[in-house]
């Protein structure tokens, strides 16, 4: 074998002892020696190419199989004996070898691991080791499960591992029996947040259906027997949640359990009113967690029809001068937006709304105030009534100003007696795009409602080139108009520079 000073050649000589195997009918001593090599750790990368080869080989040649006649015992034969020891050496290079490798530091090692597992899981799916009959073992489900476990481990992040995984998961079979094997990996208890972030990321990977392309990563013979069973998967998708709903969450898993819940899995729950809490406990968490527990009320208010006590307060108590400086202020707009677009909601509701945005549209970023000015213009649109708040006659100012900023309940804030003379203050405004934005309180309304969502992307630096390019073209040089090439009369320039 290869000493560990000349790497180089380590790659040639395993794929030389390999072939040397193959070709002696199954030299044990041969075989060893890649074993021994590879428990060195010298080139592990080579030396799981090479078991490959040779694994991929000998269940391709039909070298380990043994046929089985019913009610006949199976001969003691030295073909039978060997063909036995091949098969115990391939299940334990298998199991603690490549398998093994999935728990590497390297990441290197660990992708050429999960590479060679699944390659030679897939050359077993076309040729058993046993005549197989049944679907179930169309996939060798106990190495599928035993990858799946170590991906999913409580002590590494597996996310590229996963992310690699993904490659596999285009083959219909894989997917199916992925979906499978899942339920049974699910941990009861509580794991660790390292576990449940690798589970999170891998059911955020796994689609309901079949894929659009129809590939068979074991197809064999029994390939057109195969069928992609869409009620199991959504079933063993409900298994699963009713598991990590009940786990004990970081702010960080939680986060990625409701985004999983947002794109993957609510359309699919049997029983989306057990949500119904879990969504309710998210939205005080707080942050980027709230929004998306927010989304996901949103969704069952309109899909499923259910009623959220309170949630207009929860939603009215996320408006706070902090919420400007985060990356989800987009998403809480939008959402907002959302909400209050039914035009049967009462009026002093949206009226604290709109007081308190406009509010907070002192405080913000200009391109935050924009937004704000177009919300408060889509609500007065949508209930004609809060008009009174443009065209107050008690003469609101900002110290007589009867709305309560402070109380939480917007019903109890007694917007509806108060003003926007918020607004009236923004036409002062610095930036001209955020003064022409408020001007709409004192112009006629527009008959259709502003766009929010095309200015939900737009920061400070976009107003400011699009103010830019206004005047780039009004360029002074002087504030006299010159009529000719002479100087104009009591030109001062003559006095202090002459001209030859």
């Amino acid at each position: 074998m290869a000493h560990p000073e000349k790497p180089v050649k380590i790659s040639k000589i395993l794929r030389a002892k390999a072939q040397e195997f193959l070709e002696s009918h199954g030299n044990p001593d041969i075989l060893n020696q890649i074993i021994k090599h590879f428990d060195s750790g010298v080139d592990t990368v080579s030396c799981l190419l090479a078991l490959e080869m040779i694994f991929t080989n000998l269940l391709r040649d039909r070298r380990m199989f043994i046929e089985i006649i019913p009610l006949k015992p199976v001969e003691n034969t030295p073909e039978n004996q060997h063909k036995r020891w091949l098969k115990e050496t391939y299940e334990g290079c298998y199991s603690m070898k490549i398998l093994g490798c999935l728990e590497n530091d390297s990441p290197r090692i660990k992708l050429q691991g999960l590479s060679t597992a699944m390659n030679i899981l897939a050359c077993e799916g076309r040729y058993p080791l046993e005549a197989k009959g049944t679907l179930e073992n169309y996939v060798p489900l106990g190495k599928l499960k035993a990858i799946l476990i170590k991906m999913l481990s409580n002590k590494q992040n597996n996310t590229n591992l996963i992310n690699k995984y993904t490659e596999y998961l285009l083959y219909d079979d894989i997917l199916f029996f992925t979906w499978k094997v899942l339920p049974s990996l699910t941990a009861k208890s509580n794991p660790n947040e390292i576990y449940i972030m690798n589970y999170l990321v891998l059911l955020e990977k796994l689609q309901i259906y079949p894929n659009t392309e129809t590939k068979y990563m074991c197809g064999g013979e029994n390939v057109s027997f195969f069928t992609f069973e869409e009620n199991i998967t959504k079933r063993c998708l409900n298994k699963i949640w009713h598991c990590i709903m009940y786990w004990i969450h970081t702010p960080e898993t939680l986060r990625q359990l409701l985004i999983v819940l947002l794109e993957k899995v609510l359309v699919h729950l049997e029983k989306p009113l057990l949500l119904t809490d879990f969504l309710m406990d998210s939205l005080d968490v707080g942050g980027p967690v709230s929004l998306l527990a927010l989304q996901g009320i949103f969704t069952m208010i309109q899909v499923h029809n259910l009623d959220y006590p309170n949630i207009f307060a929860k939603l009215y108590s996320m408006f706070e001068p902090e919420i400007f400086h985060t990356k989800y202020k987009a998403r809480l707009f939008y959402l907002s937006d959302l909400f209050l677009s039914s035009t049967h909601l009462p009026e002093n509701l949206v009226a604290a709304f709109a007081k308190r945005l406009a509010r907070l549209a002192l405080l913000a970023p200009s391109e935050d105030t924009i937004i704000i000015c177009n919300f408060i213009g889509n609500l007065i649109l949508r209930h004609p009534g809060l008009k009174c708040l443009l065209h107050n006659e008690s003469g609101v100012t900002a110290s007589t100003d009867p709305y309560i900023m402070e109380e939480r309940d917007p019903l109890k804030s007694n917007a509806i007696n108060s003003s926007l003379w918020e607004l009236h203050t923004l036409q002062n405004h610095v930036q001209p795009a955020v003064a022409n934005a408020a001007k709409f309180i004192t112009l006629p309304l527009p008959s259709v409602e502003w766009d929010i969502s095309s200015l939900l992307e737009n920061t400070g630096d976009d107003i400011f080139d699009k103010e830019v390019k206004k005047f780039s073209k009004l360029i002074v040089l002087q504030f006299e108009q010159p009529k000719g090439l002479s100087l104009n009369r009591g030109e001062k320039v003559s006095m202090y520079w002459e001209f030859d």
